[in-house]
């Protein structure tokens, strides 16, 4: 069963929020459909997507990921480091700094330093971005008011060619090796499947979502769960196939 939020009413802000965190502590994942998220981000700012339009275009500008252990040409991807202090709302950019995971959370492409291309500073300090950051410090801040924050913000671009699979997590089921993860839908076009499935950590699965709308969203704690997306496949092959998403992932320091 998909764990969501209470559509059936309309809470004010905080405590919507701490509904949500209510939510995340009791089952450790949740999916928001994309007109709730779209409420979140805008909260207190009517400006916050102004620049949406380009926030989902700076997907079509994306170098592939060289560091694919399967070869695979499939992905494409940039990243940014961020932190933030305890129970705020401001992040800082960090200088730029290349990605690791270790093999334990990463058996295909985990082991090495990983250096990608920065996120655009125009998008990355744009007000799209910052509505989502700011939102994710919302939550996480109050699930761990305490914590230091190392911020990662992803930009994954999946394509599915010619009946070829595209692989979101060619890791397959896994964990991030973080506290928390955000994933987040900008855009899907003329594919099928990408269900994010959910697991415990014997590996049972406990809940399924597909991410389709702009702005869907699911979150898990990277702790008590794994994740994983089923691969994309392309239904028209005379048309471009892509699978677009944003990860943020905030980590203890």
């Amino acid at each position: 069963m998909t764990i969501l939020l209470d559509e059936g009413q309309i809470c004010a802000p905080d405590m919507a929020i701490d509904r949500l965190c209510n939510l995340i502590t009791r089952k450790d994942r949740c999916f928001i459909p994309a007109e709730r998220m779209r409420e979140h981000l805008v909260e207190g700012n009517a400006e916050a997507l102004a620049d949406l339009a380009a926030f989902r275009d700076s997907w079509n500008d994306m170098p592939c990921d060289e560091y694919m252990a399967d070869g695979g040409r499939y992905r494409s991807r940039r990243h940014a480091t961020l932190r933030a202090l305890p129970s705020s709302h401001v992040v800082y950019v960090e200088p730029h700094q290349p990605h690791y995971q270790s093999l334990s959370y990463n058996n295909l492409n985990g082991g090495i330093a990983r250096h990608y291309q920065p996120i655009a500073p125009q998008v990355l300090r744009g007000p799209t971005m910052t509505a989502i950051l700011r939102f994710c410090c919302s939550i996480f801040g109050r699930l761990s008011p305490y914590a230091h924050w190392h911020i990662e913000v992803h930009q994954f671009r999946i394509d599915a060619k010619l009946a070829a699979e595209g692989k979101p997590t060619p890791e397959g089921v896994h964990r991030d090796g973080v506290n928390f993860v955000l994933m987040l839908m900008i855009n899907r076009k003329n594919v099928v499947n990408g269900c994010t499935q959910i697991y415990d950590l014997d590996k049972q699965r406990i809940d399924s979502f597909t991410l389709t709308d702009l702005f869907d969203a699911a979150i898990v704690n990277d702790h008590h769960v794994l994740h994983g997306v089923t691969p994309i496949v392309q239904l028209d092959v005379d048309q471009p196939a892509s699978r677009d998403v944003l990860v943020v992932t905030f980590r203890k320091k």
